[in-house]
């Protein structure tokens, strides 16, 4: 049997933008990115600690050292510039081997650098 687990998590890090007029997804500095095991488009859900807002969306990478935190499309509604989010990730893994499996948590400054 497979469960879902986390895999990876950006914790608190600061939305620097919301750009409605966009494809969709989310942009990532790719050093936050890779601190966090996070591959372009790889689907994420994406909390938001200021309005309780939750949804999913895609990765892509950002400018490397930017610290660019941006919701495009739709998600661009349900953040505003500031907003504290969690970037979350999850995998599937055997039941019995998720006793052993330990989740990459990263957390960014107020600049969302590491």
């Amino acid at each position: 049997m497979y469960i879902q687990i986390l895999k990876s998590k950006i914790h608190q890090a600061i939305v620097t933008e919301a750009n409605l007029y966009y494809v969709g997804s989310i942009t990532i500095d790719e050093d936050l990115m890779d601190a966090a095991h996070l591959a372009e488009y790889e689907k994420v859900q994406v909390v938001n600690i200021n309005n309780g807002e939750r949804f999913e969306t895609y990765v892509i990478k950002g400018e490397r050292g930017s610290g660019v935190l941006c919701l495009n499309g739709p998600a661009a509604r349900l953040v505003v510039p500031g907003d504290v989010v969690l970037v979350i990730s999850y995998c599937s893994i055997e039941a019995e081997k998720a006793k052993e499996h330990k989740p990459i948590v990263i957390f960014p400054d107020k600049n969302n650098r590491l």
